[in-house]
C-alpha cells in the first residue's frame, strides 16, 4: 500500500473510489493500490430490469456517499474508476447497460463527477475492468494476452493485448456476450439470434432449462439439480459450456488469447461448466492457436469487478 508524505508528517493511503454497475446491483468500494478492498467501505444497492432511471441515479449516488463515508482520516481519494454492464460511449461517459433499459445513453461519468468534484473520473466497460484485475492480481497475473469474462445476469468480456487494455473507438472492444455462436438461434436483446448471452447467461441458461420441464427457478437451483443427477440440469449446462467455449474458440482465433479468466456468478453453477466449455474450444484441433488458449476460473471471487474498477486508477498506465 502507498503512504503519500503528508505536510507536518504522517502519511496518507490512497484509495480509489471504485464502482461497479450490473444488471442486478451497483457496488462501491475504497481500494488500495495493492488491490486489497477496504472492506468496510463495500456498500451495494439493487439495479434490475424494472427499475426507473431517477431510481438507478439515486442508488448509484446512495453506494457512492456510503462508501466516501468510512474514508480513515489519515487517507484521501486519489481517482474515481467505474466499471459498467455495456455498451457504454467511453469518450462521452455515457451507459446503456442492454440489461437496464431505463438508462440509454445515461451520462453516469457526469453524475459520479458532480458526487466527488476535483476527483479525476474513469469509465470503461465491465469487461476490461476485470481482465485489468485478473491481470494485476488475479489469474491473468505474468500473461499479456488475456479476456476477462463475466458470466452471470449477462456475459461480458475485456481484452489486455500485449499488455495493454483494448477498448476501441467507442469503448466497447471485447464484449463477447454479443458474438453469435454456432448452433444456436435463441433471440437476443441487443436484435441478434446467437449472440453467447442469450443462450448462456443464467437467467437464459434457467429459462432453457425451464422450458424443458425443469422446475426450479434460479441458476443456485439449477446447479443443486445438476449435483443430484437431473438430466435436464446436466444438459442445460452443457449448452451453457458448449456456447461459452465457441465464443473463445472464435476470439482467440481473432486475437490470439493465452488465458481467459472467467468470473461472475453463473460461473460458479458448477466445476463442470469450466470442462464443457474446454472440450468445446478442444474440437478446434487443427489450430493449437485456439487450443493452446487457457481457461480458468476468477482468482478473485466476488472482489474482481471492485479491484478492476480500481485498477482503472491504480494501474492507469495499462489502460488504453
Amino acid at each position: 500500500m502507498t503512504s503519500t508524505p503528508r505536510p507536518g508528517g504522517g502519511s496518507t493511503t490512497a484509495f480509489a473510489l471504485a464502482m461497479d454497475l450490473g444488471g442486478t446491483k451497483v457496488e462501491a468500494a475504497l481500494v488500495d493500490d495493492t488491490g486489497t478492498v477496504y472492506q468496510p467501505s463495500r456498500f451495494r444497492a439493487a439495479t434490475g430490469p424494472a427499475s426507473t432511471s431517477a431510481g438507478l441515479a439515486a442508488a448509484v449516488e446512495d453506494v457512492i456517499v456510503r462508501a466516501l463515508a468510512t474514508l480513515p482520516p489519515d487517507a484521501l481519494i486519489v481517482g474515481v474508476g467505474i466499471g459498467s454492464a455495456g455498451p457504454i460511449n467511453e469518450a462521452e461517459g455515457r451507459v446503456s447497460p442492454l440489461n437496464l433499459p431505463a438508462w440509454r445513453e445515461y451520462p453516469l461519468r457526469d453524475q459520479v463527477i458532480a458526487a466527488v468534484p476535483g476527483i479525476p473520473v474513469t469509465l470503461r466497460m465491465d469487461g476490461i475492468c476485470i481482465a485489468l484485475a485478473e491481470h494485476w492480481v488475479g489469474a491473468g497475473r505474468g500473461y499479456d494476452n488475456v479476456m476477462g469474462m463475466i458470466v452471470s445476469t449477462g456475459i461480458g468480456g475485456g481484452l489486455i493485448l500485449h499488455g495493454n487494455t483494448v477498448s476501441g473507438p467507442t469503448g466497447n472492444a471485447g464484449h463477447i456476450g454479443h458474438v453469435e455462436v454456432a448452433g444456436f438461434d435463441d433471440p437476443c436483446p441487443c436484435g441478434g439470434a446467437g449472440c453467447v448471452e442469450a443462450v448462456a447467461s443464467g437467467p437464459h441458461t434457467v429459462a432453457w432449462a425451464r422450458s424443458r420441464g425443469w422446475g426450479g427457478a434460479t441458476g443456485e437451483e439449477l446447479g443443486e439439480s445438476y449435483r443430484a443427477g437431473d438430466p435436464i440440469a446436466a444438459a442445460a449446462i452443457e449448452r451453457s459450456g458448449r456456447a461459452i467455449g465457441q465464443a473463445i474458440a472464435s476470439a482467440t482465433s481473432l486475437v490470439d488469447l493465452e488465458l481467459v479468466a472467467i468470473g461472475g456468478g453463473f460461473s460458479h453453477v458448477t466445476p463442470d461448466l469450466f470442462d464443457h466449455i474446454r472440450t468445446a474450444i478442444a474440437k478446434r484441433w487443427q489450430f493449437g492457436f485456439v487450443t493452446k488458449v487457457k481457461v480458468v476460473p476468477s482468482g478473485l471471487s466476488s472482489d474482481g469487478p471492485l479491484v478492476g474498477a480500481a485498477a482503472l486508477v491504480h494501474r492507469a498506465s495499462f489502460v488504453g
